[in-house]
């Protein structure tokens, strides 16, 4: 007999694909319930959702964009709410899409264990860790199919088991978005809760619709963070001079250029991070040209 799951997608501007999204998890037997949580859409992508959404579908409107974090707590608050609700809840992005039998593979990698947290695979091969001085990195796989032990869960389609998340709390609201999963994982294994990604349940979901100043200036700056939250001022001060390096880097050799590189986002996050500012990036940020 399925075991049931509620599927909460984060939905930005994208009705046509959340639509499809809804479409392909339910070919998916073990979800019974679903939940999208709209992070502020503009008027037009609200309309079409709200016109096409099927009538089970449960609509949180947030009326602004709150980021990946705040929006996933929104739909975890609203399931964990109801105490008879499943046990385990799915978050992901609007066109994040899983494979064939991939939450029944992972419901039955965490049998007999103490999962609290774990992840779809992606199928790049790379195990998410989080390294103290660095923040966290793309470690090389060693399982080739089912259970392997992870420091985070990434967010492509992430599986919360209800126990863990009342234990521990749900997203630091600070990250915004990215890092809020590393973050998260951290936390659930320092209260003895286990972590990992899941070899072989596939998800899909090769779009990164953000700008890449905006995705910069998060990482950089939620790395910092995670670090201070996590390790201390020694590491902290270690990463931000790797950031100032790679800042002169960047400028000076242009393909010495990570995929998302802004010099200008790069300052902002290392400014705002020694003032200690989190939420969502500046309005300078999004103003800036790729």
């Amino acid at each position: 007999m399925p075991r049931p799951v509620v599927v909460i997608l984060i939905h930005w501007n994208q009705s046509r694909p959340c639509l499809e999204t809804i479409e392909v998890f339910r070919s998916q037997p073990e979800v019974v319930r679903f939940i999208v949580v709209d992070n502020g859409s503009r008027v037009e992508e609200l309309s079409a959702l709200k016109a096409d959404l099927p009538d089970d579908v449960e609509l949180i409107e947030v009326g602004r964009n709150s980021g990946f974090g705040p929006g996933a707590n929104r739909g975890w608050e609203r399931w964990l709410s109801d105490d008879d609700g499943p046990e385990w809840s799915v978050i992901a992005p609007h066109d994040a899409h899983p494979g064939e039998g991939t939450l029944a593979k992972m419901l039955d990698a965490a049998e007999g264990r103490h999962v609290g947290l774990m992840s779809a695979d992606v199928g790049d091969g790379f195990t998410p860790e989080v390294q103290p001085y660095l923040g966290t990195i793309d470690a090389p796989a060693t399982v080739a199919e089912g259970f392997e032990k992870a420091d985070y869960p990434h967010g492509t389609l992430l599986m919360a088991h209800r126990d863990c998340l009342n234990e521990i709390g749900l997203f630091d609201e600070r990250y915004f978005a990215y890092c809020e999963e590393a973050d998260l994982g951290l936390r659930a294994q320092a209260a003895g809760w286990e972590v990992g990604l899941i070899r072989g349940a596939r998800v899909y979901n090769q779009h990164v619709n953000t700008p890449a100043p905006i995705v910069d200036y998060l990482k950089e700056r939620n790395t910092l963070l995670l670090l201070a939250d996590h390790f201390g001022p020694k590491q902290v001060a270690f990463r931000a001079l790797v950031a100032v390096w790679q800042l002169v880097a960047g400028a000076l050799r242009p393909a010495s250029r990570a995929e998302y590189w802004s010099g200008p986002a790069r300052v902002y996050a290392l400014r705002d991070a020694a003032l200690r500012r989190w939420g969502p990036p500046p309005d300078k940020v999004f103003a800036l040209k790729k």
